[in-house]
């Protein structure tokens, strides 16, 4: 057992050498499948979920199988984690036991104090805070796309969550310029705003946030448990919609994404998230092949 795991907790536990070379693999693995390369044959990866999902559950599932290994799936319901038994002794316990785990948590401490104790890689699938696993795949399909996003401008339009925490991360990691548009009382954390330095500029509106923009990037306005909330999150959000007056204002070539579910006629509108200039199908298949290089390079270091 590997006392020092490599752990992907954020994208910070990346170099941004390492970033791109995930990125170009990823692309590479995806047009070239070969059912005969399985370099994780007879390994194990534990998925622990406290939060229910579609895409992450496929594509890390799917992917282990490709690779010749298995993935275990822990419900909420049978998993308790911090309930019964510590976190501490949970993450000991499991990684003993298995390769690799990837945590969907609510709090994103799970996933830190998990990759503390654990002797095999620790992968965040979403945390509150952060959603690095998406940011690989939405990189990936820009650069399928468009090529290097070095130098180019990407528009935040919506909630500042955990998404737009990672696209703060990648900003500065890849170099490119996060426009963000979010409405007051729903600012990104400052810690993450303060972290990406010259690569962030705040606008006051949707239109101003997306001009000359090469990627316009949104999320629902009010995430799984946040539902109760809705009401007063679509009276504050109302303003913040991407439509086709948005898309217009950014670059001709500018592509859209999500990371889904969308819910269309609220953050976007059905026009945009079905036209020309979204990649949303490719950008949420790119979940499959991005983590697959993701679990190549943790599990072969």
């Amino acid at each position: 057992m590997n006392m020092n795991p490599r752990h992907f907790t954020s994208l910070l536990d990346l170099s941004s050498e390492e970033f791109r070379h995930i990125i170009h693999r990823a692309i590479e693995l995806k047009n070239n499948r070969d059912p005969n390369y399985q370099p994780l044959k007879g390994r194990v990866l534990a998925m622990i979920f406290e939060k229910s999902s579609t895409r992450t559950r496929i594509s890390f599932e799917a992917g282990m199988v490709h690779f010749g290994g298995s993935a275990l799936f822990l419900s909420p319901r049978d998993t308790q984690l911090g309930r019964g038994e510590s976190m501490h002794d949970s993450a000991k316990v499991i990684s003993s036991m298995v390769d690799c785990i990837m945590l969907r948590t609510d709090k994103h401490e799970t996933v830190t104090t998990f990759a503390q104790y654990s002797s095999v890689p620790v992968i965040n699938g979403l945390t509150d805070k952060q959603h690095p696993c998406q940011l690989l795949a939405d990189m990936q399909t820009y650069f399928e796309f468009r090529g290097d996003i070095r130098g180019k401008t990407v528009a935040w339009i919506g909630d500042g969550n955990n998404m737009c925490h990672s696209y703060l991360q990648a900003a500065k990691m890849l170099d490119f310029t996060l426009h963000i548009a979010c409405p007051a009382q729903y600012q990104p954390l400052p810690e993450f705003v303060s972290d990406a330095g010259k690569h962030v500029k705040f606008f006051d509106s949707a239109l101003a946030a997306a001009k000359n923009a090469d990627l316009c990037v949104t999320d629902v306005w009010a995430s799984m448990g946040q539902e109760e909330e809705q009401k007063q999150r679509e009276l504050a959000f109302k303003h913040y919609q991407i439509n086709a007056e948005i898309m217009s204002s950014a670059n001709h070539d500018a592509l859209f994404m999500h990371c889904l579910p969308a819910h269309r006629g609220e953050e976007v509108t059905a026009e945009v998230i079905d036209g020309l200039q979204s990649v949303i199908y490719a950008e949420a298949e790119n979940r499959l092949h991005v983590q697959k290089a993701l679990l190549e390079f943790l599990l072969s270091i």
